[in-house]
């Protein structure tokens, strides 16, 4: 594998399902520890990474809706959830001998630091992995967006989303046997097609700051690592033109 990446530094986003593992709810020891070897590996590559976790492995807001809670009381239960998440990515982390941080939208001093841009940022230059977490602090808007968001804040280079298939598809390729695998996409046709990779406010707050987005499989062990290195299988998300490697100034035709 080629030891020199293509990105400097890279915001993870990771569904709160990501770390259920095999189980139907909660969190796997093994899945957040794993995760964390995954980021400690490409961190080692010299690339600065910070992450945002999802909560639908504890709570969804939308489900939460569908069962009679108010939506904005909901989003707020979800919001808390992801604090959750992130301070059991943290201490995986640190298991791993890796410095992190946990910010959130909201203070919750007991547990971690509030959200301020350029301390995240200054963490990130001193090697530390923040991790985002309580989504924008605001209610109706999903951790995607919170990611995407956070990715345009932190100057990252690129948005990784780690998701259960290795790319984005036509449909679902767990229950459709037909379907065809994107290799390079544009953030319109994500759009006009309706893929659900992200929401459409993530897809527009990357297209806005030209954040190519790359979708890889988190399931895959050492695939974080590969797809930083321009190896891997994966699909990206970027504007319709030649995307320069940012170490590498490599052009990669991304469409």
């Amino acid at each position: 594998m080629a030891e020199i990446p293509d990105y400097k530094r890279v915001l993870l986003k990771l569904s709160g399902e990501a770390l259920m593992g095999e189980q139907d709810y909660g969190i796997d020891p093994d899945m957040v520890r794993r995760i964390a070897v995954e980021v400690k590996t490409v961190q080692d590559l010299g690339v600065q990474v910070c992450l945002v976790v999802g909560a639908g492995n504890i709570f969804r807001g939308m489900t939460g809706v569908a069962s009679g809670f108010d939506r904005t009381s909901a989003d707020h239960m979800g919001m808390l959830a992801t604090v959750m998440n992130s301070i059991a990515i943290q201490n995986a982390l640190e298991k791993q001998g890796v410095d992190s941080r946990v910010q959130s939208a909201f203070p919750i001093a007991s547990v971690c630091e509030p959200y301020i841009r350029r301390k995240a940022i200054r963490h990130m230059e001193k090697g530390r992995v923040v991790v985002f977490a309580a989504g924008t602090g605001n209610p109706f808007f999903t951790t995607d967006t919170a990611a995407a968001l956070r990715a345009a804040e932190m100057g990252c280079d690129a948005l990784l989303k780690g998701t259960q298939v290795d790319g984005v598809y036509t449909a679902d390729p767990k229950t459709d046997p037909d379907a065809v695998r994107y290799d390079r996409l544009d953030y319109q046709t994500v759009l006009t097609n309706n893929l659900q990779v992200m929401d459409t406010s993530a897809i527009a707050l990357a297209r806005e700051n030209d954040i190519p987005i790359l979708v890889f499989s988190i399931h895959k062990h050492g695939e974080f690592a590969r797809v930083m290195c321009g190896q891997g299988k994966f699909t990206i998300i970027a504007t319709p033109r030649v995307n320069q490697g940012v170490n590498k100034g490599v052009s990669k035709n991304v469409i």
